[in-house]
């Protein structure tokens, strides 16, 4: 199962819709490591059009997870929150969410 991180945002769509678990530490790293990960251990690409202000939607369809990811204006970037179903009636919701 792929880890699930949660730093604060709330996207409620997305926290009722999904499993999401609560950890008290954040997950950032430089932004292109973090993209590399993403890429190589999720098979997880941007969606386009699901970006926000310094954020972006990365999703697999074929595993079915997601990670939306801060950047922040040093370099880094950090998870905002993750979850799986991408693919499932929820990508929508969580979209909309973003939109927010």
């Amino acid at each position: 199962m792929k880890p699930i991180f949660w730093t604060g945002l709330t996207l409620s769509a997305a926290m009722i819709m999904t499993p999401v678990m609560a950890v008290a530490e954040r997950v950032c790293s430089p932004a292109s490591e973090m993209e590399a990960s993403l890429k190589d251990w999720y098979g997880e690409t941007p969606v386009p059009g699901a970006d926000a202000p310094q954020t972006q939607m990365w999703a697999s369809e074929a595993t079915g997870t997601w990670t939306l990811v801060k950047y922040r204006a040093d370099g880094t970037s950090c998870v905002v929150t993750q979850g799986t179903d991408w693919a499932g009636e929820h990508a929508d919701l969580l979209l909309a969410a973003l939109g927010d």
